[in-house]
């Protein structure tokens, strides 16, 4: 039924935007910390509480079911993507300023939806491709000098942005395969960020005061609520669709780098952001207006 379908595409953005208010405040304290300490020393810790969250969300159900998961090997790529792409943002966070580091977030759906044609089969029409062109062209304002103005803070940026979109896709993925593997897929690879991390956290230890331990913690619970919403809501939606729908972080990006960090937005990253936003509209109407929303997943 089409009003059942546009109540699956409604439900998907909410939980897409629910996400995008938890994931800055996560993102917020990636910057705090990444001024003080290595990447290893947050993560290990942080990827291990995740995991913990996870084993007690699902203890009604017995702790097996959270590490059940029927597509081992994408769950693999899903977890090695997530550990290069967390390390990345770490230190694009620390050379760029918080709403730059945005723009770069809003390149996910161009990668996505290449992805999803190649890994799921989704095909983005003609409305989507002339959406994410508008998302390019405001990605384009963040060099108003030509790519010479590019620098290592970019590259950096560049190389998380992919991760996550190569996560993205491999969780919708296994979730059209494991409808019940919402927790695996914020487990494991959580539990592999927490191995890594761990491996190097000898070489690059600081001791850290008990407050700075309390932030790491409430890091951990921003993430984990919102990997798990992420994970919900692409069940529901394609990541081409999810992915812009996240430009609504930009709002709280500047509030926050405004506030805490002191940081000044540019008016071409305004100008730039108001197109990649008006773009993720572009994709959330093309998807509601459908008689039957494209490869979203039937309610149950």
């Amino acid at each position: 039924m089409i009003v059942r379908g546009r109540k699956t595409v409604l439900l998907g953005v909410a939980l897409t935007v629910i996400y995008t208010l938890l994931i800055t405040g996560a993102d917020a304290i990636t910057k705090l910390f990444s001024a003080n300490y290595a990447a290893p020393q947050m993560f290990a810790l942080s990827g291990g509480l995740v995991a913990f969250f996870c084993l007690v969300a699902g203890h009604r159900t017995a702790a097996t079911s959270v590490l059940a998961t029927g597509c081992p090997w994408i769950m693999a790529l899903r977890a090695a993507a997530t550990v290069i792409g967390t390390c990345a943002f770490f230190y694009a966070f620390k050379l760029l300023p918080f709403a730059e580091v945005f723009l770069f977030i809003a390149i996910i759906p161009i990668l996505a939806a290449l992805l999803s044609r190649v890994m799921l089969k989704e095909y983005a029409g003609g409305q989507v491709w002339g959406a994410m062109i508008l998302g390019v062209i405001g990605i384009a304002t963040l060099f108003p000098g030509g790519l010479h103005s590019l620098g290592a803070g970019h590259l950096v940026a560049f190389l998380a942005v992919a991760m996550g979109a190569v996560s993205m896709v491999a969780s919708r993925y296994i979730g059209q395969r494991d409808p019940g593997g919402l927790l695996s897929q914020v487990f494991y690879p959580n539990l592999a960020l927490m191995i890594v991390m761990g491996g190097a956290l000898p070489f690059v230890f600081v001791p850290m005061s008990w407050w700075d331990v309390l932030w790491v913690a409430y890091y951990a619970a921003l993430l984990f609520g919102a990997r798990w919403v992420l994970v919900a809501a692409l069940k529901l939606l394609p990541a081409y669709v999810v992915t812009p729908l996240m430009n609504l972080q930009f709002l709280w990006m500047v509030a926050i780098g405004s506030m805490a960090f002191g940081e000044r937005t540019g008016a071409g990253v305004f100008l730039g952001a108001a197109l990649l936003i008006t773009a993720g509209a572009w994709l959330v109407w093309d998807q509601v207006r459908a008689p039957t929303p494209k490869a979203a997943v039937p309610a149950e």
